[in-house]
């Protein structure tokens, strides 16, 4: 099994950034693609950027385009999130996800998935 442990949210104002982070441990060699997801209250879990591991392709959410830069480490096994110019709408909690789906913003594509971690706006 692969485990995934989110770091870095927090409460931040708006216009400012945070940078996330996942750490990725277990047998990890049929990972293709990793993730973000992020959930507000009251809403559904939505694609938020994903990263083709081994390449580097890349892919954001229209809301995000611009403002977050999806990267990895390969060596470290890990994967982040720069998130800067921060939004009130982006308040929710981010979850990593790690899956073998070629299409990165497909939610049932991911087969695991991080505890999340709070991230936090304010006006």
């Amino acid at each position: 099994q692969v485990q995934l442990v989110e770091s870095g949210g927090g409460l931040v104002q708006a216009g400012g950034s945070l940078r996330l982070s996942c750490a990725a441990s277990g047998h990890t060699v049929v990972t293709y693609i990793m993730g973000w997801f992020r959930q507000a209250p009251g809403k559904e879990r939505e694609f938020v950027a994903g990263i083709w591991w081994r390449i580097g392709i890349t892919n954001y959410a229209d809301s995000v385009k611009g403002r977050f830069t999806i990267f990895r480490d390969n060596a470290k096994n890990a994967v982040y999130l720069q998130m800067n110019s921060l939004k009130p709408e982006d308040t929710a909690v981010y979850y990593c996800a790690a899956g073998t789906t070629t299409d990165a913003s497909i939610r049932d594509g991911y087969n695991y998935w991080g505890q999340g971690t709070q991230v936090t706006v304010t006006v």
